[in-house]
């Protein structure tokens, strides 16, 4: 086994486009591996981030909306926490609220008050902590950053519906809130990084930086924030690789967030427990080798309230992409989207009558995605 820590710092609501625009990031870009066309299961962070522990999609796992974390399948997936913790890992969470990420595995699974604490100093602490553990051998850190979670929380989710005005006719101001709100996201990942290199933890960890979702700005009328549509301005996710004797490599390739379990466990050469159900995602470690690879289709599915104050139960609009098309499905009417990526990266003309070929490929694929149950 390739003994090694696990170290994932989220960065909850990150934007790729402001991530690829920050100096900050592209310091972190210079020494790691950098996909830039990572695909999210779900645009809220309870479905994202199960399907990352549990490298599976919520439709198979159960956990596919903001109502189902008690509906995780934990007696038929695995989750990366409990691989850990089975080859004597400590294993600790600092995280938002109880529901965001599985707790099967964790040593300690502390919530932090989003609302007044410094994670900065929280989780520098914690790094201090953890590496002066004479007991512990190994770790694993998840590393949950929610402040600018908690500032669209505030100064949009409790202000504005998904239908208001105010909100949608100033982009500008919109813009703005979030470009505040990254800046101390920005801060708060170069301390915990100088935190990382100062205790000399880049060597002897793979170390993963990530977003669960973006977040609106006001591109869609119908969605302030993020959770009731598929479009790519809440899909597309930052995922940055530190790995260990690993040169910096840009991947254009199409990826999935649910690749990063089984990426990180292919590297520690942690075999899959054929116990529990087959997972959806594979591990990149081939393409970050080099390997020709092929491209996956990306699923990814939400619950839309509508007019309503909550979301549903269950999801109701899913889509299916590669890195040129997707396919929209919004069950709620039963109307479809189809949208050319390449030369529509905003998702404006709705192609959908027009493709035949590709949208009957497209929906096969998500039909079949549909269809497959635990």
């Amino acid at each position: 086994m390739n003994r090694k820590n696990v170290i994932i710092i989220m960065i909850d609501g990150g934007r790729l486009d402001k991530a690829q625009n920050s100096t900050v990031f592209q310091n972190l870009q210079s020494k790691s591996i950098f996909f830039k066309n990572s695909i999210t299961y779900g645009p809220h962070t309870i479905a994202a981030m199960h399907a990352v522990f549990s490298g599976s999609y919520g439709s198979r796992t159960g956990t596919n909306s903001y109502w189902s974390t008690y509906k995780f399948k934990k007696n038929k997936f695995k989750t990366l926490t409990e691989y850990l913790k089975d080859e004597k890992y400590y294993t600790h969470a600092d995280v938002i609220n109880q529901l965001v990420v599985p707790k099967q595995g964790f040593d300690n699974y502390v919530i932090h008050d989003e609302l007044n604490d410094n994670l900065i100093e929280r989780h520098k602490n914690l790094l201090d902590e953890i590496t002066s553990n004479s007991n512990c051998e190994n770790f694993f850190l998840y590393l949950h950053y929610s402040k600018i979670h908690t500032g669209i929380m505030n100064e949009v989710l409790k202000i504005y519906d998904n239908f208001s005005e105010d909100f949608f006719l100033n982009k500008e101001k919109n813009n703005f809130r979030y470009d505040s709100l990254f800046n101390d996201a920005q801060i708060y990942l170069n301390e915990i990084l100088e935190k990382i290199f100062l205790l000399d933890l880049d060597h002897n960890s793979i170390i993963l930086v990530m977003s669960d979702h973006g977040i609106s700005i006001g591109e869609k009328v119908g969605e302030r924030a993020y959770g009731a549509f598929c479009y790519d301005y809440t899909l597309k996710t930052f995922t940055y690789f530190l790995i260990p004797n690993y040169n910096s490599k840009e991947i254009n390739q199409q990826i999935r967030t649910i690749d990063f379990m089984p990426t990180i466990l292919d590297y520690l050469e942690i075999p899959l427990d054929d116990q529990y159900s087959k997972l959806d995602g594979v591990s990149l470690l081939p393409l970050i080798n080099g390997a020709s690879y092929p491209e996956l289709y990306a699923f990814s599915e939400t619950g839309n309230p509508l007019h309503e104050k909550a979301p549903p139960k269950e999801p109701n609009v899913k889509s299916i992409r590669n890195s040129k098309w997707k396919l929209i499905f919004n069950e709620f009417d039963g109307t479809k989207e189809l949208y050319d990526l390449e030369h529509d990266p905003d998702e404006n003309n709705n192609l959908i009558g027009e493709e035949n070929d590709i949208e009957e490929i497209l929906w096969n694929e998500l039909e079949k995605i549909i269809k497959t149950k635990d």
